[in-house]
């Protein structure tokens, strides 16, 4: 029986997620936010070791605690901004991976002494956490570059998914009908398998929606092996995820401009598609720092539309310092930000509240866009798919729908890119091409360096 001070702890432990989680819906409060959700977490564990009387393998236990301690420390250290996605994806798919091994040994301890609802529990938890473990995983590939982000489809990969499907809500079935070890591991290996059928199939731009969607998997795993284990602060913990990663899979789905189930069931209908990004040979213009800089001097507004290269240029230093020399010249100057500028919900905010831009000059895209329209100049800073107006027109496009940003509205379009090559979603962008579109090429930051030498020259 859990001591009352410790269902107290947990309880209090449980608050803080939830207080946690509300904070982070605003910068502001973010950064607490994650302490106190980083406290609650510390708190949950220590609790069990004052709690429980009769703890086995303490050894192994502290081992695996000063482990994972050392590794999420080094990776808090080291992780830069750009490469955020990419850690979350992996973290994510450790938690799965960890809820389904932690389901999976309580039935080898247990096996068929458990409840029906014990037993289903623990079904659930194998192949939601499996299905987390190697789709994360894949992910993390896509985005670290690892693999191709564009869309994997294999031959007959439609009922390759389908029999895999089928074969693990059978051997879910049997195991629940006949709890044996050897179900079990076949169970672990088949959704293991579905994980990343599941993924391969989704292209650049629906990474966001996926990585959200897995972290509602990873939650809903979590939440079940609270019940499989008896621990209530696992079981809210578990839901408290759940339930936020649910809610923000159909926002960034809505944001997106993608149904829902075109994520869910892509890999049952995915087939293979002729489309490619190879290089285009239509002429472009380009321009050196000095031309820009008189372009944007100029001007009586500029919106300014930050991407992914600018975060790994680590640029958003010098772009503040370019935006402040121009306001200070009686230039409006507004950032307008998609909401998957830099590959993750709010990637973007953080990259450049690091820089203290105010939070005021930044622009959601539903307010921004019709502004577009009165700009002078869009500078397009190492962004492509957020911008790329064959969202709009090519229902050929894998970012067919996708709702973007109206840069190619504004009066001039000055883009800076360290290439032809095309962005995430691995489209080509038909705004490159466009007689209003100005080029500058080389890396974010060096470029963005020698447009303010020149702009404090005028």
């Amino acid at each position: 029986m859990t001591p009352i001070w410790a269902q107290l702890a947990n309880l209090g432990a449980a608050l803080a997620f939830i207080f946690a989680l509300k904070a982070l819906s605003s910068p502001k409060t973010a950064r607490l936010g994650n302490r106190v959700g980083a406290i609650g977490a510390i708190a949950a564990v220590a609790i069990i070791f004052f709690a429980e009387s009769n703890l086995k393998h303490l050894t192994y236990i502290l081992i695996a605690i000063a482990f994972g301690t050392l590794v999420g420390f080094v990776a808090a250290r080291k992780v830069q901004m750009t490469q955020m996605p990419q850690m979350v994806a992996l973290f994510n798919g450790v938690g799965g991976g960890a809820a389904m091994a932690v389901s999976a040994i309580e039935f080898l301890n247990v096996g068929k002494e458990e409840s029906f609802i014990a037993l289903f529990a623990t079904v659930f938890t194998v192949v939601i956490g499996s299905v987390s473990f190697t789709g994360s995983i894949v992910t993390f590939l896509k985005l670290q570059e690892l693999m191709t982000s564009r869309p994997v489809v294999l031959p007959m990969g439609r009922f390759i998914t389908i029999g895999v499907a089928f074969s693990t809500l059978f051997m879910s079935i049997y195991l629940l009908i006949n709890p044996v070890n050897w179900a079990l591991w076949a169970l672990v290996v088949l959704s293991l398998i579905l994980g990343i059928l599941f993924v391969l199939p989704v292209g650049g731009a629906d990474v966001p929606i996926v990585i959200s969607l897995l972290n509602a998997f990873t939650g809903l795993s979590v939440a079940a092996s609270g019940y499989v284990l008896d621990n209530v602060l696992l079981l809210v913990a578990g839901t408290l995820v759940g339930a936020s990663g649910t809610l923000l899979t159909q926002l960034m789905a809505k944001a997106m401009g993608r149904p829902l189930t075109s994520t869910l069931f892509g890999a049952f209908t995915a087939t293979t598609s002729s489309q490619s990004a190879s290089a285009d040979d239509r002429p472009v213009k380009s321009a050196g720092p000095n031309d820009i800089a008189i372009m944007l001097t100029y001007a009586s507004k500029v919106i300014i539309v930050p991407g992914y290269g600018l975060a790994v240029a680590q640029a958003q230093q010098t772009l503040r310092e370019l935006v402040d020399l121009l306001i200070s010249k009686g230039v409006e100057v507004e950032y307008a930000i998609h909401p998957v500028a830099g590959r993750m919900p709010g990637h973007m905010n953080v990259l450049l509240a690091e820089a203290d831009v105010p939070y005021e000059q930044l622009k959601e895209m539903d307010e921004i866009n019709s502004e577009f329209a009165n700009a002078s100049v869009a500078v397009v800073v190492g962004a492509n798919d957020v911008v790329n107006p064959s969202a709009r027109t090519d229902s050929t496009s894998p970012i067919f729908g996708m709702p973007i940003l109206n840069a190619d509205q504004a009066e001039q379009v000055v883009f800076m890119k360290r290439s032809m090559r095309p962005g995430f979603a691995g489209v080509e962008n038909e705004l490159l091409f466009n007689d209003k579109t100005t080029l500058l090429f080389g890396d974010a930051k060096d470029s963005l360096a020698k447009v303010v030498a020149a702009v404090k020259t005028m």
